[in-house]
């Protein structure tokens, strides 16, 4: 196998690592956010379980994380919980940081 080869090689095993990593991480603070909406919501256990799954879901509509931040205001709008823009999103890069950090340490 020629370097070139090898190299491509990694470069491929380098991606398709990293984008696991923020698949996981991305998936952690998902969690993490809809525990922190699901309190400020009043949500009973069974409710914050599947309210996890909603948010989990709602990630796979687009890329990025608008999706998961609409969702989230949609759902304290409709239950007249007043939450600032700036603190959800606040929150979501919180959730994110510490989610590649914990990621990170077991790795």
């Amino acid at each position: 196998m020629t370097t070139f080869n090898e190299r491509e090689q990694g470069f491929e095993k380098k991606f398709a690592l990293d984008s696991e990593l923020k698949f996981k991480a991305e998936s952690r603070r998902n969690k993490a956010v809809a525990e922190w909406a699901g309190a400020k919501l009043g949500l009973n256990d069974e409710q914050l379980h599947n309210y996890i799954k909603e948010v989990r879901k709602a990630d796979l509509a687009e890329a990025g994380d608008d999706d998961v931040f609409r969702k989230l205001k949609g759902d304290f709008a409709a239950k007249g919980v007043a939450i600032d823009d700036a603190e959800i999103r606040s929150v979501m890069a919180s959730a994110l940081a510490q989610a590649v950090t914990d990621l990170e340490s077991k790795g």
